[in-house]
C-alpha cells in the first residue's frame, strides 16, 4: 500500500511556497501585529528568493534555513504523528523529525517553478487559543483565489508557522487522520511509517 501523505504534504508545502508577491496589509489589532508582520516579513524574504535571478540550486539552498527559521517543521511533525509519539523510541522519534523534515523541505524546494507570480493579500488576524491566525488570500495565475490561513504559534519563543488553514480545513488535523489511518493499517508500527517517508525521500 503506498504512504497516503503526498497530497496534503503538497499543500502544506506548496502553500508555504505561496508567500510570495505581498499586495496590501490591513490593520491589525496591536496584539496581533506581530503575527501579522511576521508572515510578511517570511513573504517578503520568500518572494526574493522564489523570484530572484538565482539558478533553481542555489534557490534551493537559500530556502532552506528560510524554511527552518519560519516553520515549525519539529512541531508540526510531532503533531501529525499523533498519539504515536508518545510510544515511539527517542531513536525513532529522532530519525521520523529528520526523515519529516527531508520530506518537507524536498517537497518546498521541488516546486519552486510552480510558484512564480503567485501573490496574497493580508485579510486580518483572529485568535486561535495561544496562537493568531493570520488569514490571506492567494491568487496564483490560471488559478481561482483561495482563503488560506497561517497559523502561527510562540510556543518556541519566537514565532512561526504550525498549521496552514486552507478553505477552512486544517492540513495538519487532516494529515494527522491520515498518519493514523496508515499506522492502524500497518499493526501501529513506527518503523512503518518512517520507512515509507525515507522511501518517497528517496524517491523509491
Amino acid at each position: 500500500m503506498t504512504m497516503p501523505i503526498g497530497r496534503r504534504m503538497l499543500l502544506l508545502s506548496g502553500a508555504t511556497l505561496m508567500l510570495v508577491g505581498v499586495l496590501g496589509i490591513v490593520p491589525a489589532r496591536a496584539d496581533d501585529a506581530g503575527a501579522e508582520g511576521f508572515v510578511k516579513g517570511f513573504a517578503d524574504q520568500m518572494a526574493a528568493v522564489v523570484n530572484g535571478p538565482q539558478d533553481a540550486a542555489a534557490k534551493q539552498q537559500a530556502l532552506t534555513p528560510l524554511i527552518d527559521a519560519n516553520v515549525d517543521l519539529a512541531n508540526i511533525a510531532r503533531f501529525w504523528m499523533g498519539r504515536f509519539w508518545n510510544s515511539a523510541s527517542p531513536a525513532q522519534q529522532a530519525r521520523y523529525v529528520a526523515v519529516f523534515h527531508r520530506v518537507m523541505l524536498n517537497n518546498i524546494r521541488g516546486h519552486l517553478g510552480e510558484y512564480q507570480g503567485v501573490s496574497f493579500a493580508m485579510t486580518g488576524t483572529r485568535a486561535q487559543g495561544d496562537n493568531v491566525v493570520v488569514g490571506t488570500i492567494i491568487t496564483r495565475p490560471s488559478q481561482p483565489p483561495a482563503n488560506v490561513g497561517w497559523v502561527v504559534s510562540r510556543g518556541s519563543g519566537a514565532p512561526k508557522v504550525v498549521d496552514v488553514v486552507a478553505e477552512g480545513a486544517s492540513l495538519r488535523l487532516q494529515q494527522r487522520d491520515d498518519y493514523a489511518s496508515y499506522l492502524r493499517q500497518h499493526g501501529n508500527d513506527v518503523n512503518a511509517l518512517i520507512a515509507a517517508l525515507e522511501r518517497q525521500v528517496s524517491g523509491a
